[in-house]
């Protein structure tokens, strides 16, 4: 998968997170976007790395599905808990 799949991805993965973890994020829709490609990256990254998953070459494999949403679950659960205030 080339740097593009994997934006497309993380676009993808940022919007299936906002919509599994609902709410006010500090960051808008801009910026859950952004959590959603970097956690496509740090999924995909763990997933190789730690769990023994290399990722595919194939843009609609599960598994690269499944550890992008929860890299992006990951990310913005981080980001909620330091940055969460920072809107009241």
């Amino acid at each position: 998968m080339g740097i593009i799949s994997w934006i497309i991805l993380g676009l993808v993965a940022g919007v299936i997170a906002k919509v599994l973890l609902p709410g006010r994020d500090p960051g808008g829709l801009i910026g859950t976007t952004l959590i959603g490609v970097a956690g496509a990256f740090v999924g995909g990254w763990i997933s190789s790395r730690f769990l023994d998953r290399p990722i595919e070459n194939q843009f609609f494999d599960g598994t690269i599905w499944i550890a992008a949403i929860g890299g992006s679950l990951v990310l913005l659960i981080g980001y909620r808990l330091l940055f969460g205030n920072s809107r009241d």
